[in-house]
């Protein structure tokens, strides 16, 4: 006789389970603990089989009779319905498991070898601070356009438009991934490169050849940490950016040779970077060594001397002396290429010396070496020119240095 919710409600629990039958395989335990569960019992290719409907009263007498009736139907059309529950089960892992985080992370750890340290650093930060908060936990299948446009807005907002494209151009890469692995079909970051007004190119601010020997003079006032000035110095004097430098190793400084030598982990491009030393730029290794040489980094952090310094202290340093907004780390990369390009110097030199390398790689390994004399040259030339503004004086450039 089928059941009814009065008789549902009033059935207390004994010492031992049991059951009451609703009819056609539908039936409710009822456990010693007062817990009552919907049960279809079925055959299946002749074997009796048993389906959790799941438990009274969050699913009804009425839902338990709907559940019932579909699983019947898929016996009917030869489907086992306990199979159905297991493949459903194993599609919400894999949704689940397949959040856009879950992905990013993965995609990340399949890449970071192809990168500068500074660079998998920043990237990471920007993930777990700028997307992550908003659709992280999130199934990257069910992740639409308006989503992750919602993410882009909150950058724009800020006025972050460099941020933003980077953003947008990572995540289009996550998603590729995802697609490529079979986590997802659609890709909506390309489709969002339109939505916002593009980036007005911005140099890094930098200081032209008059400005430069007040600036040395006053870079001398300083009386903040002699290490951070010193980085300043080096920084002016090699064209390295600003990362290179921060986290450069005394194990990288050939003294015998002078010279820098960069491993390809550490650069934007991946490739070694070597960096003929200038005497100015030895002096100033020379002076910080005994106060870092135990370190690992030349330029250590000023509490965790295990990391290199922060990327905000030579910033710190811009601001107190007066010349923030006015002046970069990576200005000085283009106040050393307008100066040595005026002086004629070889343009092949100057570039490969800032690190913008030649796009043929077996030009570019052929350059690297046959540049180095041109280029150690060049760097002294210029290390001269800087002390003599700083000091007022001038520097009568040669003939030499004008032709590879």
């Amino acid at each position: 006789m089928p059941l009814t919710d009065l008789e549902i409600r009033r059935s207390k629990p004994m010492d031992k389970a049991y059951t009451l039958s609703d009819g056609a395989g539908l039936s409710m335990l009822i456990e010693p603990n007062g817990a009552k569960g919907w049960r279809f019992r079925y055959r299946f290719d002749g074997k009796p089989k048993m389906l959790s409907l799941g438990t009274y009263p969050t699913i009804s007498l009425t839902d338990a009779r709907h559940k019932r009736d579909e699983a019947k139907k898929l016996v009917a059309s030869g489907i086992n319905p306990s199979d159905v529950r297991k493949q459903e089960k194993q599609s919400r892992i894999e949704v689940s498991g397949n959040t856009f985080e879950s992905i990013a992370r993965e995609w990340y750890g399949k890449r970071i070898d192809r990168w500068s340290a500074g660079y998998a650093e920043e990237m990471m930060k920007t993930f777990e601070s700028d997307v992550f908060p908003y659709i992280g936990n999130r199934p990257i299948t069910e992740i639409k356009p308006m989503s992750l446009m919602a993410v882009l807005s909150k950058l724009d907002e800020r006025g972050a438009t460099e941020k933003l494209r980077k953003v947008r151009q990572r995540c289009g890469e996550v998603w590729r991934y995802a697609i490529i692995t079979g986590r997802a079909e659609y890709n909506p970051a390309p489709d969002l490169a339109s939505a916002f007004a593009p980036q007005k190119k911005e140099h890094y601010a930098f200081l032209n050849l008059g400005e430069l020997p007040e600036f040395f003079r006053t870079l001398n006032t300083y009386s903040g940490s002699i290490v951070v000035k010193l980085a300043m110095r080096l920084q002016a004097l090699t064209g390295l950016r600003p990362g290179e430098l921060r986290q450069g190793e005394w194990a990288e400084i050939d003294f015998d040779k002078r010279i820098w030598e960069i491993p390809p982990s550490r650069m934007k491009k991946r490739r070694p970077h070597c960096v003929p030393l200038s005497d100015q730029a030895i002096a100033i290794l020379e002076q910080i060594k005994p106060i870092t040489g135990h370190y690992q980094f030349i330029f250590p952090g000023r509490i965790h001397h295990t990391k290199p310094m922060s990327e905000m202290a030579m910033n710190v340093l811009i601001r107190r002396i007066g010349y923030a907004g006015r002046v970069t780390g990576h200005g000085f990369r283009h106040t050393m290429s307008t100066i040595l390009h005026e002086q004629g110097y070889n343009t092949a030199w100057i570039e490969t010396q800032l690190a913008h390398v030649d796009k043929n790689s077996i030009r570019g390994t052929y350059n690297h070496a046959q540049y180095l004399d041109g280029r150690r040259e060049m760097l002294q030339w210029y290390a001269d020119y800087m002390d003599s503004l700083e000091r007022g004086g001038n520097v009568v450039h040669g003939t030499f240095g004008k032709s590879a």
